[in-house]
């Protein structure tokens, strides 16, 4: 989940219009630009394929930069083409959800469109006023996905726990460090066996903590939009929606401060197990 965070940072500080490439990069621009060299080569009027790069030079030094054009139409596709960004990623981390957590998405989704047509029909609740406030929404769903996809990896992680296996294994090794002497080479190594073998527990420990915490989080989620469904009738400010989104902002926002941390359950789904006795050997 940290990686999303920041990536999302990344995606907020480099995204930038690229004005001038939409003012190159277009078929009517390109169509008269090819057009007049062609003209030239038939007729012979070199002049012509000039002035048409002379027209071309005067274009790109004021085009991207004209606020007019910019209005009218770079931003525009641009903002097609967050969209349809925005949607392959959105696309892509749903498909890697279990079929359950799908289908909750999907239902948050179409919890989010009520909400939306809701504040629409509210009077009070104007779309300037409202913009803000909606742009918490998509990202809440984002989130939504973030954490499912977490739950996801760390369930199939818990799942490869033999606890049978490594209580008895724990029980083992304290057996054998009770019975070597202190000076026995044997009994460090059962030490250091029984180290890794503590620490495993307690990351299983973690990752139930973990996922219990975040599986919370997304029902909060999931109950806090089928409430301001039912609010949102009858609500006058705006801020009250914000208020009750940003309270989910700050919920996920604690989860990702303890993915961050070092030693975090999250992160470590990242490496593959290693047999206990392999690490004993480096320490």
């Amino acid at each position: 989940m940290l990686r999303a965070v920041s990536e999302r940072v990344k995606r907020s500080r480099t995204n930038e219009p690229p004005y001038a490439r939409y003012a190159f990069l277009n078929p009517y621009n390109l169509s008269l630009l090819v057009g007049a060299w062609v003209l030239a080569a038939a007729t012979g009027h070199w002049w012509i394929g000039v002035c048409s790069l002379a027209a071309e030079g005067i274009w790109m030094l004021f085009a991207p930069d004209s606020k007019v054009l910019r209005a009218l139409w770079f931003d525009k596709i641009w903002a097609a083409s967050q969209r349809s960004d925005e949607e392959d990623r959105l696309n892509q981390k749903f498909a890697q959800l279990s079929p359950y957590d799908q289908q909750r998405a999907l239902l948050l989704r179409q919890q989010k469109q009520r909400i939306l047509q809701l504040a629409a029909d509210n009077p009070s609740l104007t779309v300037d006023l409202m913009r803000e406030e909606l742009a918490k929404i998509d990202s809440l769903l984002e989130d939504f996905l973030d954490l499912a996809a977490v739950c996801a990896r760390c369930e199939a992680h818990v799942q490869s726990f033999d606890l049978n296996a490594l209580d008895a294994s724990q029980q083992l090794y304290r057996q054998r460090i009770a019975s070597y002497k202190p000076t026995d080479q044997r009994r460090g190594v059962a030490e250091k066996n029984l180290e890794v073998l503590t620490q495993r527990r307690k990351r299983y420990e973690d990752l139930l903590r973990s996922l219990e915490t975040a599986r919370g989080q997304m029902d909060l989620m999931e109950n806090t939009f089928r409430l301001l469904s039912d609010e949102i009738v009858t609500m006058a400010d705006p801020s009250e929606l914000g208020a009750r989104l940003e309270e989910l902002r700050v919920g996920v926002a604690a989860i990702r401060e303890t993915t961050a941390e070092p030693g975090d359950a999250y992160d470590d789904l990242e490496e593959i197990e290693e047999d206990p006795p392999a690490k004993a050997k480096r320490r």
